[in-house]
């Protein structure tokens, strides 16, 4: 009874992962979608989609030349690529994840968990090699000096 559970549970997934893959392949990209990509040359740091300037000489080009694209029939990854081979990575609003690219997006995690992982090896070991707490040892009666003599007086003389 198990293993038919699981065999059904499976090609559930199975079924729902394939036809969200086509229903994915089968529409158009948005002009939206691809403009959100896109990064607004003007100097604003938005969006090609959401440059809010009136008249951007960014923006307003941009967004025709995807539309021409689209009218080509190209799909994102190729419009994307057109775009970066046009105008160079900088365009693109994420960048991919390639090269040297790759290791700008890992190393602040791998910094960080290096950095943790010191901090919390050098905490083990402060507390491990913490100090115990010293007893008195019985050397037996300190050895007076004429000093002592001298701050003796002092406070029964002030004590008075």
């Amino acid at each position: 009874m198990r293993i038919a559970t699981a065999r059904a549970l499976v090609v559930l997934v199975v079924s729902g992962v394939l036809l969200a893959a086509a229903a994915s392949q089968a529409e158009p990209p948005s002009a939206q979608d691809i403009e959100e990509s896109l990064t607004c040359q003007c100097g604003c740091g938005l969006t090609v989609h959401s440059c809010n300037h009136l008249q951007c000489e960014s923006a307003i080009p941009l967004r025709a030349e995807v539309r021409e694209q689209m009218a080509l029939g190209k799909d994102k990854p190729t419009i994307l690529k057109y775009f970066a081979d046009k105008y160079g990575e900088k365009i693109l609003s994420s960048p991919t994840a390639k090269g040297f690219n790759l290791l700008a997006w890992t190393m602040p995690f791998v910094l960080l968990g290096l950095g943790g992982l010191f901090i919390g090896l050098f905490v083990v070991r402060w507390t491990r090699h913490a100090a115990a707490p010293r007893r008195p040892t019985d050397a037996g009666p300190r050895p007076t000096s004429p000093y002592d003599k001298i701050f003796e007086q002092e406070l029964k003389s002030f004590d008075e």
